[in-house]
């Protein structure tokens, strides 16, 4: 294990994209303990609203990312200074990732049902960043022997294939398997063999006279859902907290 460690974190200068991840992590399980303890009315926590203006914390978090950011680029990979300007930039990551849904509806959902794409964008980043401390290179290229590294052909042709079986995974609608897929090529094969889901591009384009292939897509799609829909949204629930629920209509 120690010299799993050394031989993938230290050795290669990755310590800073370790300390980056743990203050991403840390920060967004803060900014959820604290958001939760202010929408239940409890300890000394509150909204900041100076002049009457409700201030979001992705705005702190945009400063703190463009901060870390720069620092980094201006800094090398090790040294005191690579691991301050990590965590300086996880930090900004991780309040600005909570926020993800606000950014993308344009709209305060922190609390509603569309706010559960901040998790599951943080959850999705976090897995990312996972991979590559493992080891785990974009597209494969990791997994390319010496041999083949001094072949620019073969190397070339590595890239070109995974990069292609990853844009036919996002095409078939499968979001978290294209971008896992970037560093496992394994699960962006098994996603570009496997059927499209229901209305993505390439269901609507391929999919358009093959009324079986739609069926079972769909079928498939409903699966799927059922089986993992509750857990997930239980996870959801347990790290950032259950959305309100829509007010019930007068009939």
């Amino acid at each position: 294990m120690g010299h799993w460690f050394y031989r993938n974190i230290i050795e290669p200068g990755k310590l800073p994209m370790l300390l980056a991840l743990a203050s991403f992590i840390l920060t967004f399980l803060l900014t959820r303990m604290v958001t939760r303890m202010i929408r239940a009315g409890k300890g000394p926590f509150g909204n900041v609203n100076p002049g009457g203006l409700h201030i979001h914390h992705v705005v702190p978090g945009v400063i703190l990312i463009v901060i870390g950011g720069f620092g980094a680029v201006g800094s090398s990979r090790f040294g005191p200074a690579a691991a301050i300007w990590a965590v300086v930039f996880g930090m900004g990551a991780g309040l600005v990732l909570d926020e993800f849904a606000l950014i993308l509806h344009l709209d305060d959902v922190y609390w509603s049902e569309q706010g559960r794409k901040s998790v599951e964008i943080v959850v999705l980043a976090a897995s990312l960043a996972l991979l590559v401390l493992g080891g785990f290179s974009p597209l494969g290229v990791e997994d390319v022997n010496a041999d083949e590294r001094q072949s620019r052909l073969s190397l070339v042709l590595t890239l070109v294939v995974n990069f292609l079986l990853v844009i036919i995974t996002l095409f078939k609608g499968k979001a978290r398997m294209g971008l896992i897929g970037i560093l496992v090529p394994f699960v962006a094969i098994f996603g570009a063999i496997r059927l499209a889901r229901p209305g993505s591009p390439w269901s609507r384009r391929f999919y358009r006279n093959r009324p079986r292939a739609r069926a079972k897509s769909r079928l498939r799609s409903y699966r799927h859902d059922r089986r993992w829909d509750r857990p997930r949204r239980k996870f959801h629930d347990l790290i950032g907290g259950a959305p309100d629920r829509p007010p019930a209509r007068n009939l």
